[in-house]
């Protein structure tokens, strides 16, 4: 895709780990030039593993597009380029440890007085107030102080969710405040403070658990490959050992269901299982009829059943079925150590998917950049002589 709807936006950002570079990633997809400024020994998410071609998975997933400006905010002439850059800057996103941006001479109240047009967004773990402020928070951390990993997993024990959904939602909420805050800012000419955290980001996606928690009296139940209140909305076992998941929505999927797929119209007129909530206050007897009956169907004659009564289902696939399959959309991206195919960025616009550019080494534009943003606008004074403290993912 040609049309590069942010071309021309400066994008400067103190980022590591996750939920900094998703933003970030997401801003250069949409053509905006992204300085990505890493200490001497880089990211550290480039060091999470080394599985494409050496490289870090979640590295080459985040960080392509940008260009990488090692710097030592501990020394002078760095933290004086640094001034220059954020000068000419659209926006500034960090997510360095709460406080950490002021000391350091980058606090958005200080900056946003010397350059009003600037876009400032701090990611952080908690928020920029509360109690939990000064608390480090990674995403497994953020999962289990939501309640998230408490809904999550079997009966038996709670689980975390496999990726990092709370690094992701803040990177994606981020994303969505900057374009909001550049649209503002083309209407009133200034710019915005923007504060996002991973607590609050997963804290919005329990609002149904935390409703069914204040309200109705109880929690939604682990319930594994299953929903908590709408039945049968779960994984069932297919006579070839395989998992299909089904899911009824309404009495007349239920209808089908039983008549169509299961061939038991008695089923059906069941008074235990009329209504979604007589089907789950009756789970346990539900499940006695229907997990025979799915058990004498292969899982290809299954689906074909499901499809022909409207009723919608999957297959329960691992991560190498998932590769496979027929729907995934994928493309090229150049790395330091040769290319990579990975998923294509989920938003087609006009039906086209943006164009990636290269995830860079680490250092590689240092030299064209400091060149580029040489001493020709004054070095304001950056207080702070800490090199970067303790990121936030």
């Amino acid at each position: 895709m040609t049309d590069k709807t942010l071309a021309g936006v400066l994008v400067v950002s103190l980022e590591q780990a996750v939920a900094a570079p998703m933003c970030t990633a997401r801003l250069a997809d949409a053509g905006a030039r992204v300085i990505k400024i890493e200490r001497a020994e880089g990211d550290f998410a480039r060091g999470y593993d080394a599985v494409v071609h050496g490289e870090s998975a979640y590295f080459v997933w985040l960080n392509r597009g940008k260009e990488s400006l090692v710097a030592d905010l501990k020394d002078a002439a760095d933290r004086a380029l640094i001034e220059r850059i954020v000068a000419r800057a659209d926006v500034l996103v960090q997510n360095l440890a709460p406080g950490a941006a002021d000391r350091l001479g980058l606090g958005a109240t200080k900056l946003r007085g010397r350059y009003p047009r600037l876009i400032t967004c701090a990611i952080s773990g908690y928020g920029e107030s509360g109690p939990y402020r000064d608390m480090k928070a990674y995403d497994l951390l953020i999962q289990c102080e939501t309640g998230l990993a408490s809904i999550t997993g079997t009966p038996e024990a709670p689980g975390r969710v496999g990726v990092s959904a709370a690094d992701i939602i803040c990177g994606m909420n981020a994303h969505a405040a900057i374009l909001e805050a550049l649209l503002r800012r083309e209407r009133s000419g200034a710019g915005s403070e923007i504060s996002v955290s991973l607590f609050d980001g997963l804290a919005e996606w329990m609002t149904v658990p935390l409703l069914h928690a204040d309200y109705g009296g109880k929690a939604p139940a682990r319930v594994g490959i299953a929903h908590p209140s709408i039945v049968p909305y779960g994984a069932y076992t297919a006579r070839d050992g395989k998992q299909v998941v089904i899911a009824v929505q309404n009495e007349r999927e239920w209808a089908a269901l039983c008549r169509q797929v299961l061939a038991d119209a008695a089923l059906a007129e069941d008074p235990r299982f009329i209504g979604n909530g007589q089907r789950c206050a009756h789970r346990g007897e539900l499940d006695a009829k229907l997990v025979p009956g799915f058990a004498a169907i292969d899982s290809a004659a299954l689906v074909a059943r499901l499809t022909a009564a409207g009723i919608a289902c999957g297959r329960l696939n691992s991560v190498a079925e998932f590769s496979a399959h027929p729907q995934l959309r994928r493309v090229s991206v150049d790395t330091p150590t040769g290319a990579a195919l990975v998923p294509a960025p989920p938003v087609l616009v006009n039906g086209q998917t943006p164009d990636l550019r290269p995830v860079p080494a680490l250092g590689s534009a240092t030299a064209a950049i400091a060149a580029e943003f040489a001493a020709t606008l004054p070095a304001a004074d950056m207080a702070g002589s800490t090199q970067y403290e303790d990121h936030q993912p």
